[in-house]
Parts: C-alpha cells; structure tokens; sequence
C-alpha cells in the first residue's frame, strides 16, 4: 500500500498548482485513516466537462486508496454564485433552479468515481438550516478586510464597481461546507485556492484539524483564451453524445493538445508525444478516440470517427436526428425546434449570413419555408445536420 500511496502522491504533487501543505497530505495519506475527501461543484449550469474532470481524476486515484469522496452539490450556495474571476454580481439563481440543474450530476460525476464509493450531498441541508444568530456567528469570524484580498474583489473595488453583500458570504458558506463534513482534503481548480483556504481557517475556529487543499489548473476552452466554460461555449461536456464529443476533441487548439492529454486522459507522455510530435492530426484522433473511449465505450469509437471523417469530408451522416414538421412551416422555426438556433431571429441571422442549406442549397430567403410534403436535410454549416420530415 505505500508503494500506491506514493505514486498517487507523486501524481498529485507533479499535476497540481498548489497544496497546502505538501507535509500535511503525505502525514494524513499514510495515517491509516479513512479520509473524507471533498470536491464542490454550484449546479448553474446542468452539465460536467472536461475542466471537472481534471480533479474528479485526481480524487478517483485517492478513491481506489479506500478513501471516500464527498460530491457537495451547492444548491444553496448556487443561489449566490461564485463570485471567483467575475466582473460584476452575478444573476441569482433560484433554489428550484439549483436543484434541476443538479438532476445530471450523480449520473455525470459516476462516469469518473465509482457510484457505490461516492457520497453525493446537497449544503442547503446545513445552511439552510442556520439561524441569523448562526450566520453572524460565522461571519464574526472572518474580517471584511481578509474577504476583500480576493482579487475579483479588489479589482472591483478599485473600478468603483458593486460587490454585494450577500458574494462576500460566499466564502464563508463555501469554507463552512467543510466544517459541517469535517473535510480532510478539499480538492479544487486554482482560481478556487481562496475560498478553499477560507475552510481550512474555519475548521481551526470550529476546532477541527484543519483539511489539507489542493489546486490543480484550470483546462483552457476549446477557444484558446478563456478556461473551459459552458457558458462561453468552449467546453467539450462529459455526458455529450460521443459523435458531438469527438467532433469537439478535433477542434482542440494544437498548442493546446499536450495539455489536454497530461490532464485529461490517462495516456503516458510516451503514448502520445511522439505522435504529437510527428503529425499533429492523427494526434487530434488519438485524442478523441481516447476521451470518447473513456466516456462512452470502445464500441462508439468507429461510429464517431466514421461520422466526424463523413462531415469532415464534406458528406451528410447517414445517422440523422429527425424532426416532423407540417407543411409551411419556416425555416427559421425548424431551426429553433432543432436546436440549432435559439431563437428565430438568430435563425434569420444564420440565413442572411449564409450558413443554412436544405439539401445542399443555401437558403437566402430568411422567410423561407417548406411547404411541400417529403424529406430534407437541413444543415447548418459544415457540420450540423438534421432530418425534417413534412408530413
């Protein structure tokens, strides 16, 4: 076992950012103890990617130890937001709203962990039951001056602009998460380092032993710039269709590709740098072949390349979605319904910009519509296709 237990503590010390402290994780990895090891994920958004796999990994290695991992899903948290890298207060989310978005978790956060070995709870089940006099209890212990460290926060503050009084409780809830588990390890991305520091103070003032943190770095987009996001569009999801998945993985930005095996595979450096090294394309199919294995199975390895190599090559994929619509019914509405636009003026946009055909032939008429009975492909730009039935 301390042959195990050094290589996963090797793993985690070569790929994290930071962990406080070094000492602190190799004393409680080889203390004997079942570990409670906690990883928190805001629901404002319903779908996982590829930037929360790079912990999730990460804990499944401590999970094969015997240790057992903490899933906190904020729902209560996920009503402020996470103020961490904004630029103003976020939209508030409803407690409903939370809780829908947190459906896919367990069945997204289980293609990783193993189902039986993880514990997946909600923090409304303790914060939503403090009392005002709790509340400020917590926050007599943090000073207004430490919370306004945070670099989203003074930067903010330096441009004159508003820091709610409600996102400078964020850290305190998040760092109180781990009083109420009484959390050994929190792991998290690196722009999470402050809120997690936050718990391990808290703990001290709730007399625990404080837990030991670690950061790992934030996966950039498919866009290069921002770290990967749903809502910046840039994001390749864990329970997305492995023919959409493997498309995504070919758009990974070459100077990026390295990366993205080192963080999100388990493929050794000599698997796949002399690949990447002699022919950055087929780097790009040992990669999609490599996370669509991981997530979907072997046998969906070849329907998704077949598809991609179809579409790539200028072909129509033989497996369409189908959508029925009735005769006259417009294009900019069948856009909508098949998900390819999100509203029929962006449909119209398409259209005037010239990425919509049906059967080939580019539509230039954004009032356009289909009015005889039959079967067509619509088709937005080299690679989005669906049936439309009219019947």
């Amino acid at each position: 076992m301390t042959t195990k237990i050094k290589a996963v503590y090797d793993d985690i010390i070569r790929d994290s950012i930071s962990v406080f402290s070094k000492e602190g994780l190799w004393e409680k990895l080889n203390s004997g103890k079942r570990l409670k090891i906690k990883l928190g994920a805001d629901p404002s958004r319903p779908d996982l990617h590829l930037g929360h796999s790079v912990a999730l990994r990460k804990l499944k290695m401590l999970q094969d130890l015997g240790h057992e991992i903490i899933f906190i899903i904020g729902d209560f948290t996920g009503m402020i937001g996470d103020p961490s890298g904004k630029s103003k207060t976020r939209q508030p989310l409803t407690f409903e709203q939370t809780r829908e978005n947190a459906k896919s978790y367990l069945e997204q956060v289980t293609k990783i962990l193993d189902k039986d070995k993880t514990t997946i709870v909600f923090n409304s089940e303790w914060l939503s039951k403090m009392s005002f006099a709790d509340v400020l209890s917590l926050a007599g212990k943090y000073t207004v001056a430490r919370i306004l460290e945070r670099d989203d926060f003074a930067k903010r503050l330096a441009e004159n602009k508003a820091i709610g009084m409600h996102e400078m409780f964020y850290p305190l809830m998040q760092g109180y998460d781990s009083v109420a588990i009484q959390a050994d390890i929190e792991v998290g991305g690196n722009d999470q380092t402050f809120n997690l520091l936050v718990g391990r103070e808290l703990q001290r003032d709730y007399n625990q032993v404080p837990q030991e943190v670690i950061t790992f770095p934030l996966l950039p987009g498919l866009d290069g710039v921002e770290k990967m996001s749903k809502s910046l569009d840039n994001y390749i999801g864990i329970d997305e269709p492995a023919e959409t998945m493997y498309e995504k993985c070919m758009k990974v930005p070459d100077n990026l590709l390295k990366t993205y095996f080192e963080l999100t595979t388990d493929l050794k450096s000599d698997e796949f740098l002399p690949v990447t090294d002699r022919d950055i394309r087929e780097a790009h199919f040992l990669y999609a072949e490599t996370i669509v294995r991981m997530y979907h199975g072997k046998e969906a390895v070849n329907g998704a390349a077949e598809r991609y190599k179809s579409v790539a090559g200028g072909g129509v994929p033989q497996e369409l979605e189908v959508i029925t619509a009735a005769p006259g019914t417009q294009i900019t509405e069948l856009l909508v319904i098949s998900g390819l636009a999100p509203s029929k003026s962006e449909g119209g946009r398409l259209i005037k910009g010239g990425g919509v055909k049906i059967d080939g032939e580019q539509i230039a008429d954004f009032k356009a519509c289909l009015n005889e009975k039959g079967e067509y492909v619509l088709s937005k730009g080299k690679n989005k296709f669906i049936k439309i039935v009219i019947e």
